[in-house]
């Protein structure tokens, strides 16, 4: 290989090395270090890990109703799109958690119901911000995207939540759930 083309592979592996540090950087963790250690800690508890994601998303939409109500508030616009985002990754965290348990054939009816419940409450609520009288148009254009794919996001979910249910019951009738009982799990808090 010669030395010019040496010279320009390495600076095309640089480029694409930094622009996925950049990538990494947009994406901030949504969790804080109590709450990943929480989700560390249940772990082997598919209802109390999964419940878990629903409290953490839901007080990340009370935060968000906070900021918005609050008249002090600065640089509202990039704040909902921040905070937005975050729900978004909570949730896309909590689906993620289901798929494993649904793979690992664990009993998640229980977790599932709450999941139902907090839908649509999430719903409820976004729809609100979305329809939300008194915003300016520029306002609502910097958080336009991310609220509109996370109600689409939700949409989905929630009817594949309601559907993964059904599937649930049906399969516990048959007895082909996995009980997740911590008492199988020898060292693990309840």
């Amino acid at each position: 290989m010669s030395t010019s083309r040496l010279h320009w592979c390495m600076c095309l592996s640089l480029l694409l090395a930094g622009g996925s540090a950049v990538e990494a950087q947009r994406h901030r963790e949504p969790l804080t270090q109590p709450e990943i250690d929480q989700i560390r800690d249940a772990s082997w508890e598919p209802k109390q890990r999964l419940t878990l994601y629903v409290q953490f998303s839901r007080a990340r939409l009370v935060k968000l109703e906070q900021m918005r109500n609050d008249p002090k508030t600065t640089g509202r616009a990039r704040q909902t799109h921040d905070m937005l985002d975050d729900f978004l990754l909570l949730y896309d965290e909590l689906n993620d958690n289901i798929d494993t348990y649904v793979d690992r054939k664990d009993d998640i009816r229980k977790p599932l119901k709450i999941i139902i419940e907090a839908d649509t409450e999430f719903q409820a609520k976004l729809r609100a911000l979305k329809d939300a009288a008194g915003v300016a148009p520029e306002e609502a254009h910097a958080y336009e995207f991310v609220l509109t794919n996370l109600l689409e996001t939700l949409d989905a979910s929630t009817e594949e939540h309601r559907k993964l249910l059904a599937e649930q019951d049906e399969a516990a009738k048959h007895k082909k759930l996995n009980s997740n009982s911590s008492a199988k799990t020898p060292g693990k808090p309840e």
